[in-house]
């Protein structure tokens, strides 16, 4: 079976979605919107104090990986 591509090879790219409330999914997951979540904002190695970073980085990796897991690209369980 051929591969199938979504590239139209135009010189500006390809791009999923057109707003942030477009649905995506990857790997035939349950198609979702962007995520919004405060960490996302915040400059996660900007504090002063190491346990404000490490605090930081923490939700910061939760974050990452539950943007990745909802899309499918991730397995998030077992």
């Amino acid at each position: 079976m051929a591969m199938d591509y979504l590239s139209k090879k135009n010189p500006d790219g390809t791009a999923l979605g057109q707003s942030t409330a477009d649905l995506i999914s990857l790997y035939g997951g349950t198609a979702v919107s962007q995520r919004a979540a405060s960490v996302q904002a915040a400059s996660v190695v900007s504090a002063a104090s190491f346990i404000s970073v490490s605090t930081n980085l923490c939700l910061f990796a939760a974050e990452v990986a539950a943007t990745l897991t909802a899309l499918g690209a991730w397995k998030g369980a077992a």
